[in-house]
């Protein structure tokens, strides 16, 4: 993951995956980030989270640890599988 803090409550995250390069996002990076951002003191534990696919809404919780996100699904790939003979 790559981020730029833009204020205590906004990022801006690139996510690069070996084998597959850069997606178009990554929810479990985005949970990653905004735990590491609050236990770094760089964010708070709500956090809106600007990735190339789209916004996501995270916020890690200290009543219970849990970290809940936010955001659109969208269809972004169809095709066809063919299973192999």
């Amino acid at each position: 993951e790559f981020i730029q803090v833009l204020n205590d409550s906004e990022v801006k995250q690139r996510t690069w995956e070996r084998g597959s390069g850069e997606t178009l996002a990554c929810g479990t990076g985005a949970s990653a980030v905004c735990v590491a951002g609050v236990l770094t003191g760089r964010t708070q534990r709500r956090l809106k989270v600007h990735l190339l696919g789209g916004d996501l809404e995270l916020e890690w919780r200290e009543s219970n640890k849990h970290v809940y996100m936010t955001g659109p699904a969208t269809e972004v790939f169809s095709g066809v599988w063919e299973e192999c003979r």
